[in-house]
């Protein structure tokens, strides 16, 4: 058995097999999409394809997946889209964008539900729970942990079928 390996050397061993013949390239396309196009049009979007004209690794055609209204305005926004992918890259990868009307794959994760406010019962007895606690700073941490644990929404009570 061999020693131990860098990580660095094995990620593209794995993440090639697993983006076969996307590359590399896409895949950290895929990951970094939000902090290329930007928040608001990664939550609509997704990159779906680098297509590379044959035998070139440059001015290739990035399909990416929208639906409704948002189309529009990639449309509008391809050629400073296009501009931010080929920064990303640090060369003329990308020449064109196409659209394919379709949702995103991954939706977006949803938010957890805010906390609610706490009782004055409640807040009470996270106060008297955490009185013995001599440290100031971990009385506090706790309180805030406690806090927490009191204010999340309850535990779905429906059952699976099944």
């Amino acid at each position: 058995m061999a020693g131990p390996r860098l990580i660095g050397r094995t990620v593209p061993e794995v993440a090639g097999k697993a983006l076969g013949k996307k590359g590399l390239a896409f895949g950290a396309l895929i990951t970094e999409w939000p902090s290329v196009v930007g928040h608001q049009l990664a939550q609509r979007t997704q990159p779906d394809r680098l297509s590379f004209p044959r035998g070139k690794r440059e001015d290739a055609t990035l399909h990416i997946r929208a639906m409704g209204a948002i189309a529009l305005e990639l449309q509008h926004l391809e050629p400073l889209i296009i501009e931010k992918i080929n920064g990303f890259f640090g060369y003329r990868a990308v020449a064109r964008i196409k659209l394919v009307h379709a949702a995103p794959a991954v939706p977006p994760p949803r938010r957890p539900p805010p906390p609610r406010p706490l009782s004055m019962d409640e807040e009470i007895a996270v106060i008297n729970a955490t009185a013995a606690v001599e440290d100031a700073d971990l009385r506090a941490v706790l309180e805030r942990f406690g806090r927490s644990l009191l204010a999340r929404p309850a535990p779905s009570t429906r059952r699976r079928p099944g």
